[in-house]
């Protein structure tokens, strides 16, 4: 019989209070109030609370003063300890006593460095010791962690004369700190140790159907591959603000939505060994077999191979085995967090405004319904993602990165389906074609392909005709992988000196130095490649045809085979378009555009010079490690 021992530990918010009299601080206590039954084992939950000496506010015969003299008020200070091995979150609340005669909006309240907080409704909490309360501070505070306060409270500028209620009036509050300890991180069992990988800045959330984003609880399974409900996660705008659980994030305050992509092995059914061309064979579309996993395949192990890495290579995998990713690899990670949407440009208000061919990490934004970033060379593209969030080891996606979404998508574990195609003709992020396209690219309005801005045409994100626009069909996959824009690729053919190709040619390069795939001259002047890890390299050939150069994983050569070139429009899988990168275009395009209907879609590839363009965006990936 198990006879070890439990500790029931009956806890639930510990509420240390400070109280105000007449608007002077006098003294603290603790209040233990008792919510639910926790089981905790060999865990602790604590927070210690000092008070500095001689800090004691007095504020006697009281008038309104601005803001800058408020600030320059003696301040009550106080500090708080984490002693135990436990994250906690921790909230501030001014709280208003039941024999206070002042009204409250009249009381500013300064914690540290903070703009000031008037005690109004907009940040009214539920209070626990007094009859109102109000936030005024969140935050983390995490193991053998402490943290110093100093709070000011006056009466606001914007009292007047006519405030009568306000005069000869005594206002009485107290300072309470509610504290609670971060639980066990949920993880899936499917996922085999591929859990999502968050740090700071990262906030895990749920979204419901309509949009609405709220903080997740990640004690609680706010995801499941299982159901295809894919873990999301955003970046906010201003990071100071600290969200509690199931507390709902405006999305004036989000900045960028990403989605996890958990690392996985999958089962090789077509080596993409294609030398020339035939028909195109639909009849291949199936559902992709894959097994989530923290380790690499390998040789030794039957049923597995080890995965390739290089264009052209098969190594010793045959049809059947499984193998892991390769997207997963290069990074050594077990997951990874891709944009959800095409990436935009921060201010931009129409399609015009969001061409910029600069550097310019602090304009990225990923978010729905803002005009793709667009007209930007690759090495522009690269460096803006680079900078962006470096130390997420934020990087512009790879095609073997688009791939490993791909071939997620069409598993199980996504919608397993051709993924509607975004035919906003202004590029918006996020939208869906109303009506499936029977036809390939126009450039005029045709009933089988109708693209447009109109509701009749095309819907948002969060309706049902958006949620066919996502990998998982509904509103936690990834958007835009078909139509909107087209997404240059960090990934290159070499030259036939083996050194990745700037471009095509002058004027029509990425603004990485190299030589141009045509032959004649290069570039110099411009920005060196990165590590190799942040870009795919693809072997060298004239024509676009030569499938075979395909690395396993990166949803090209896998897909055929492939027709004759009047008809490699309607190549790859669900009839979209096949273009393999070759001497005059040696960049890697993904997704298609608006206007090129049934050729759109996640399994089409094409190929550029790597110069800006304005139908051209890029998408950001996040690689994490985790404990790191």
């Amino acid at each position: 019989m198990d006879r070890k021992k439990k500790v029931y530990l009956l806890l639930g918010v510990i509420v240390t209070v400070l109280f105000i009299g007449g608007v002077s601080f006098a003294y603290w206590y603790n209040v233990f109030i008792e919510k639910d039954e926790n089981v905790v084992v060999t865990d602790c939950f604590k927070m210690e609370f000092f008070e500095e000496e001689n800090s004691n506010i007095k504020l006697e015969k009281s008038y309104p003063i601005v803001d800058e003299e408020g600030a320059k008020l003696r301040p009550y200070q106080f500090r708080i300890s984490n002693v135990c091995s436990s994250t906690n979150t921790y909230q501030i609340n001014m709280e208003s006593l039941e024999n206070s005669t002042m009204p409250d909006r009249v009381i500013q309240v300064k914690v540290n460095e903070n703009e000031g907080v008037l005690l109004r409704e907009e940040v009214s909490v539920e209070p626990t010791v007094g009859v109102r309360a109000y936030k005024l501070l969140t935050g983390v505070i995490y193991p053998k962690e402490s943290k110093s306060f100093e709070v000011r409270v006056w009466m606001d500028e914007s009292t007047t004369m006519e405030d009568v209620d306000a005069m000869n009036k005594e206002w009485i509050g107290k300072i309470t700190i509610t504290a609670s300890y971060s639980k066990e991180p949920y993880k899936e069992v499917l996922l085999n140790g591929t859990d999502p990988v968050l740090k700071d800045g990262l906030i895990p959330v749920e979204i419901s159907e309509d949009g609405v984003v709220k903080k997740a609880d990640v004690s609680s399974p706010w995801y499941s591959y299982e159901e295809r409900r894919w873990a999301n996660a955003v970046i906010l705008n201003d990071e100071s603000i600290t969200y509690r659980e199931g507390e709902t994030i405006p999305e004036s305050n989000i900045e960028s939505y990403f989605v996890w992509i958990p690392k996985y092995r999958y089962q090789l059914w077509d080596l993409g060994n294609y030398e020339g061309l035939t028909e195109v064979d639909n009849t291949k579309v199936h559902e992709i077999p894959i097994i989530f996993g923290d380790y690499n395949t390998k040789d030794e192990v039957s049923g597995e191979c080890r995965t390739p890495m290089t264009s052209g290579s098969t190594g010793n995998c045959k049809v059947g085995d499984y193998m892991t990713h390769p997207a997963f690899i290069s990074f050594d990670v077990n997951g990874m967090w891709v944009g959800k949407f095409e990436t935009g440009y921060k201010g931009s208000t129409d399609t015009a405004s969001a061409e910029k061919n600069v550097i310019e990490p602090e304009s990225i934004q990923i978010k729905p319904n803002v005009n793709s970033w667009r007209n930007i060379q690759v090495s522009n593209a690269f460096y803006s993602t680079y900078d962006y969030k470096r130390e997420l080891d934020s990087h512009m996606m790879k095609n073997t990165e688009w791939g490993a979404i791909a071939y997620l998508q069409h598993s199980k574990y996504g919608s397993m389906t051709s993924v509607r195609i975004n035919n906003n003709s202004y590029r918006v992020t996020g939208y869906s074609a109303v009506n499936e396209p029977t036809c390939g690219f126009s450039d005029g309005y045709k009933e089988c392909n109708k693209y447009g801005t109109s509701e009749d045409i095309t819907k948002p994100y969060n309706t049902e005709v958006g949620y066919k626009a996502s990998t998982t069909g509904n509103i936690s996959g990834v958007y835009d992988m078909s139509g909107g824009a087209f997404e240059y690729m960090m990934a290159v053919m070499i030259s036939t000196n083996h050194i990745p190709c700037s471009g095509a040619s002058n004027g029509f390069d990425s603004g990485f130095n190299g030589s141009y795939c045509n032959n004649i001259g290069s570039l110099t002047n411009g920005r060196d490649f990165p590590d190799p890890k942040y870009y795919d390299i693809y072997q060298y050939a004239e024509n676009d045809e030569t499938y075979n150069r395909r690395i396993l994983g990166d949803a090209t050569g896998e897909m055929g085979s492939f027709t004759s070139l009047e008809n490699r429009n309607i190549s790859s899988w669900y009839h979209d378009e096949a273009f393999f990168v070759n001497q005059e275009n040696p960049w890697f395009y993904r997704g298609s555009l608006f206007n090129y209907g049934t050729g759109a879609g996640m399994f089409s590839f094409f190929r550029a010079g790597g110069h800006a363009w304005n139908d051209e965006s890029f998408r950001v990936v996040l690689s994490l490690k985790d404990g790191e």
